[in-house]
């Protein structure tokens, strides 16, 4: 027997199951009893040679909870203030003030800095250590990686097309496991990246790296490239923060776990690292 007349032999008692599916009302309402969410200390601090020493603590917030609209009270919600934060170096500590910090080149804004800068050390370690008003302590430790410079970036136009793509090389020391990241910016530093990842070098088969585009640039466009040299701890922060984003917005998805270095009894999670960083900002020229 053809398999079509198999099919139509079984097409009336498909079509009676879907009207008597249509017919019923399939909308039941589920109550979920959610555990109680307890808010956790969030810390964001990066050490970079010759710029100041600048921290964010916040507090978390559930997934749930209606988002303020009025920007003082976002603030009065999500911001921990009276906190002592410190960061010692090589014997000498620096206490980090309280107050309203604004990275322009970063795009950031902190709650507690200095004047001072931070020294350009790729031995030593730096060590965090937070006190909250409530006598909640939060530590950790980091050093600043050796900056990797970028060897050069070429523009390579298409032979049938207009376009050009941007290669970026550098340099890896294979000596040593080494963690990057790498960012793409089109036109300015204010764009979201073209391209931001983070890469280990255990995954490279060569001293030489390229990173590339697409054919997507046209004479006269403007491509920054940032190289970060990074620490492994920031490596696996940034790796768990960004499936820990894809899966909240999964409804059926595991919580993505974040790999923290925060360490103490305040139940704080976040980074505290140091990096260096190399940037070229080229003109695409035929």
């Amino acid at each position: 027997m053809h398999p079509a007349m198999n099919i139509a032999k079984y097409f009336p008692l498909v079509f009676i199951m879907a009207s008597a599916l249509g017919a019923c009302n399939l909308e039941k309402e589920v109550e979920l009893e959610l555990p109680v969410y307890e808010s956790q200390l969030v810390v964001e601090c990066y050490l970079e040679p010759g710029r100041p020493f600048r921290l964010l603590l916040s507090r978390s917030a559930p997934y749930f909870e209606a988002f303020p609209t009025d920007p003082a009270e976002f603030l009065t919600n999500t911001l921990v203030d009276d906190a002592t934060v410190t960061i010692t170096h090589l014997g000498e500590t620096y206490e980090l003030s309280n107050g309203a910090f604004i990275d322009l080149q970063a795009s950031k804004f902190y709650n507690y800095g200095t004047v001072e800068t931070v020294p350009a050390d790729y031995e030593n370690e730096y060590t965090l250590t937070i006190t909250t008003a409530d006598g909640r302590l939060a530590t950790a430790t980091a050093r600043i990686m050796p900056k990797v410079s970028i060897d050069s970036v070429v523009v390579q136009f298409n032979d049938s097309d207009t376009l050009a793509r941007v290669l970026t090389y550098f340099t890896d020391d294979l000596s040593r496991v080494n963690f990057y990241r790498r960012m793409l910016h089109f036109s300015s530093l204010d764009s979201i990246p073209e391209q931001d990842f983070t890469i280990n070098d255990e995954l490279l088969d060569s001293a030489k790296v390229v990173f590339g585009t697409t054919y997507d640039f046209e004479p006269g466009d403007t491509v920054i490239n940032t190289l970060f040299h990074i620490e492994k701890s920031y490596y696996d922060f940034m790796e768990t923060y960004q499936v820990a984003i894809l899966s909240n917005g999964n409804p059926f998805g595991q919580p993505g776990t974040i790999i923290s270095n925060i360490e103490g009894d305040a139940n704080a999670i976040g980074i505290f690292t140091g990096f260096t960083k190399d940037r070229v900002t080229t003109v695409v020229e035929k």
